[in-house]
């Protein structure tokens, strides 16, 4: 990677780090890290922008977090992040730069940050424009796109929108399953619906599918003019105009899929919450750049979150992390850090292409608080794979019933308390259950009943979910993202795991249609043979 640097497994601090985990930290009781350090939540907790994060609950003391710290100085993380923010190209298996920071920009300072404020204004007249409806006649907007394309944007505007008004109503469709087009095109009217199809390259698969089912939709339907009702956001726009798209609003090769609703990919943003919004959150995600490119490692909250995801990964050996949003607008936000984190960070060779002799990316999973508590916090709690929690909530939530905020909240900070204290087998065998079996021996009750506690999590806190704090919330994730990939030493930025699948795909697409199993692998043949009876 561009910047000054070493893999992390080859520093001084790495096997010091290794020798502190076996003679200390597999085995750090945090009930008794609270009692030996009085000041433990002052120095595990960190104010960044929109962003109140409580690192307490975590399986590190002053020593792991100093020897975390050195670690990232000896691999050169910060000449790493600001080779990043310099535009060097850092994505160097595309030769490409990596630069979703300079779409937050909030006026121009050289000429590229001047190209991306012009295509900005351009797609958000179009928004204004859009939105009112009385003039435009849209009522509603069906984005197709897949991927970043279609996370991002899903997730913000569910997080912004959340129940509130909005002049459109906002259709997604991304799967290359026809059923769900089709269910969302049976209650529009083609008259007054709005096509925005998004694709970097206009060559996506599942993108162009679903193009073709809108246009035979509009034609079947007896609009005139099909063409008026569908604009694109791509990096390419002969692409699109080759599709007989020719309003297009534009963004570049650089900017990555799962970084690019900060583009003119956050069209539905725009258009669902209002420009206002949309400016917004890009603010407060121009905010938590700021705090990573300038706040001090030791304070530096997306830096502290990636060095605590290679303790973790590495030293731990925890396989994934579960991520609660005790915030119903924030329900996809765990799908969009699936894409974000195991897109990013699932490789296996360092940039050099060496293989790793160690873990990356953790698997990324979760639910919204409090359903998750009746599906799966059964297994945090008491199942066999110690899994690292994310809690994020949001100390206020307007227009909502302030007891049932209330009751959330508490919800929320019970869990992480739970997972740390457990209860221990005497707790378990005091307490009466009146659910329980009257044969059952008490002391097997007991058993069962008992938690191990020493669990870890994360509490991050918002005063309110609003665009500001969304924005600069996702932005902490990214530059969490590249700190934990700098570490490792892999490229967080290209994504060559996803194309086997496409060119693979692309040779059985015509096999389907002519029966030819010739040269496949006897499964493949055999599926291939089974669907076309």
């Amino acid at each position: 990677m561009t910047g000054s640097g070493v893999r992390c497994d080859r520093t001084v601090a790495w096997a010091a780090l290794a020798g502190h985990f076996e003679g200390h930290g597999r085995d750090l009781d945090l009930i008794d890290a609270f009692a030996r350090d009085p000041a433990r939540v002052e120095l595990l907790s960190v104010e960044a922008p929109e962003v109140y994060a409580d690192l307490s609950k975590n399986l590190i003391d002053r020593s792991t977090l100093r020897m975390l710290l050195e670690l990232a100085r000896e691999c050169g993380l910060e000449a790493r992040r600001d080779a990043m923010l310099a535009g060097a190209p850092v994505n160097l298996t595309e030769g490409r730069a990596v630069l979703h920071t300079a779409l937050r920009v909030p006026r121009a300072h050289d000429e590229l940050t001047a190209r991306v404020l012009s295509a900005r204004e351009r797609m958000l007249s179009f928004a204004r424009e859009v939105r009112l409806t009385d003039r435009s006649g849209i009522t509603d907007v069906v984005h197709l796109g897949i991927g970043g394309s279609d996370l991002g944007p899903q997730m913000a505007v569910q997080a912004l929108t959340n129940g509130a008004d909005s002049p459109l109503r906002l259709h997604f469709v991304s799967s290359l399953d026809a059923q769900e087009i089709e269910h969302v095109l049976r209650a529009l009217d083609a008259r007054r619906t709005l096509f925005v199809v998004a694709s970097k390259t206009f060559s996506t698969q599942e993108v162009l599918s679903n193009l073709r089912i809108a246009r035979e939709w509009m034609r079947h339907c007896g609009v005139d003019e099909p063409g008026r009702h569908f604009v694109a956001t791509t990096a390419s726009p002969q692409a699109a105009a080759r599709h007989g798209i020719t309003r297009c609003f534009e963004f570049w090769d650089w900017v990555g899929g799962r970084y690019s609703m900060w583009s003119s990919i956050g069209l539905p943003i725009a258009l669902a919450c209002g420009v206002e919004a949309f400016e917004e959150m890009l603010a407060g995600a121009h905010e938590m750049d700021g705090h990573f490119a300038s706040a001090p490692l030791e304070r530096n909250l997306p830096v502290l979150l990636g060095l605590l995801d290679l303790w973790y990964r590495n030293f731990h050996r925890f396989t994934s992390r579960s991520v609660a949003p005790y915030c119903n607008g924030l329900r996809r936000l765990p799908a969009y850090l699936q894409q974000l984190e195991m897109e990013s960070n699932g490789k296996c060779v360092d940039m050099g292409g060496e293989p790793l002799p160690f873990g990356t990316s953790p698997v990324v999973w979760g639910e919204p608080g409090t359903n998750g508590q009746h599906a799966f916090f059964q297994m945090l709690h008491q199942g066999t794979d110690v899994v690292p929690v994310e809690f994020i909530a949001a100390r206020r939530a307007p227009g909502s019933d302030e007891a049932a905020h209330r009751m959330l909240l508490a919800n929320c900070f019970a869990q992480s308390q739970a997972l740390m204290l457990g209860k221990r087998f005497e707790e378990a065998r005091a307490e009466k259950a009146p659910t329980a079996s009257a044969s059952i021996d008490p002391d097997v009750l007991a058993r069962h009943r008992s938690f191990p506690g020493n669990r870890p999590s994360t509490t991050l806190l918002i005063d309110a979910l609003t665009p500001r704090a969304l924005g600069a919330l996702v932005a902490m994730y990214e530059h969490r993202v590249f700190t934990s990939g700098a570490l490792w030493g892999i490229n967080s930025f290209d994504q060559w795991g996803v194309e086997l699948g496409k060119a693979l795909c692309n040779e059985l697409l015509p096999r389907l249609e002519s029966g030819d199993t010739q040269g496949l692998d006897a499964s493949t043949a055999a599926l291939v043979q089974r669907v076309r009876r």
